[in-house]
């Protein structure tokens, strides 16, 4: 008999930070990655020459979600995870009508978790008793709130509750868990007394690098026990 090829981890905007780092993580495993991305990001380019199936995607509609689910379908018959990385941080401001920008984080951050989990939920389930995993990125504003993304903050605590709903749903075959992240990495145009600012915010004090969710992440794939629970990597911050 031959080999079974490897079921591809799937992961939701991976042009950029975080996600991007993790899907070459996987593929310097040899680990076959599909990942999503809104815009065509140079980065994109060198995901796809690094082996991975780079689907663009517009998740600002169902309908776009929707049509992504079906690409993924049509490229493989199975998929080991599906990593919720796909997000946007959207304060609310004078100009942007409130029910505009409750939508559009609804959208990105319920809508495109809660249709790509029913939609893909067939090529996750049949491969063994917790054989694949779901994994939520949530915020560790879920537990404290935020004054100036009111709707961020609930679109995020809503999926952190969906975290729990499809854990039930889909035992024992898939695992379903969120990581609750604060600061993790700086952008580039962050000046100085910005970061001295954020850092401070925090009991350790740092901003830890994407390694630290790619460890996490790692654990979360290899555990046969962990499901329907948020990890906060956030360094103490709520207890600052």
């Amino acid at each position: 008999m031959g080999k079974v090829p490897q079921r591809p981890i799937l992961i939701t905007g991976a042009g950029r930070r975080i996600g991007l780092a993790l899907a070459h993580h996987f593929l310097n495993q040899h680990q076959p990655v599909i990942v999503s991305y809104r815009t065509e990001y140079g980065s994109i380019e060198g995901l796809r020459n690094a082996g991975a199936v780079c689907i663009q995607a517009d998740f600002s509609t169902d309908a776009g979600i929707l049509a992504f689910a079906d690409t993924v379908k049509s490229t493989s018959d199975g998929l080991r995870a599906i990593v919720h990385n796909a997000s946007a941080w959207q304060a609310e401001k004078p100009g942007t009508p409130l029910s505009d920008t409750l939508a559009a984080m609804m959208q990105i951050h319920v809508h495109a978790p809660y249709l790509l989990n029913h939609a893909l939920q067939d090529l996750l389930c049949g491969h063994g008793h917790a054989a694949s995993d779901i994994i939520h990125f949530t915020d560790y504003v879920v537990e404290r709130g935020s004054d100036k993304h009111i709707a961020y903050a609930a679109s995020k605590a809503a999926l952190d509750n969906m975290t729990r709903s499809f854990a039930r749903k889909l035992a024992p075959e898939v695992k379903v868990n969120a990581i609750a992240p604060s600061l993790i990495l700086f952008n580039d145009h962050d000046d100085a007394e910005y970061r001295q600012k954020a850092l401070n915010k925090s009991l350790m004090k740092i901003a830890p690098g994407e390694k630290e969710v790619i460890d996490l992440i790692d654990y979360l794939l290899t555990s046969c026990y962990v499901t329907g629970r948020s990890f906060g990597v956030d360094g103490g911050r709520p207890l600052n």
